[in-house]
């Protein structure tokens, strides 16, 4: 279920709520000092993890074997 950031016009607080959207409406005409909040949405996925085979790093000392003296490549 989504997640949906409401702020309380009267004291300013806001808070974050995981419903339905039909649920959020509901809860929005029950209490008229509610507002939906628009926030960017809040995507996280496999952050800093990148994971590499043997085959990868076999391919980078290839690369830098090739590329001459002087080369930047890390491995």
């Amino acid at each position: 279920m989504p997640t949906y950031t409401l702020r309380n016009k009267s004291t300013q607080k806001t808070h974050d709520v995981v419903c339905k959207w039909s649920e959020l409406q509901e809860m929005l005409e029950s209490d008229p000092d509610l507002i939906h909040v628009l926030t960017a949405p809040k995507i996280v996925s496999n952050v800093g993890a990148i994971k590499t085979d043997a085959g990868w790093k076999e391919n980078l000392e290839r690369i830098k074997k090739a590329s001459g003296a002087g080369n930047t490549i890390k491995t």
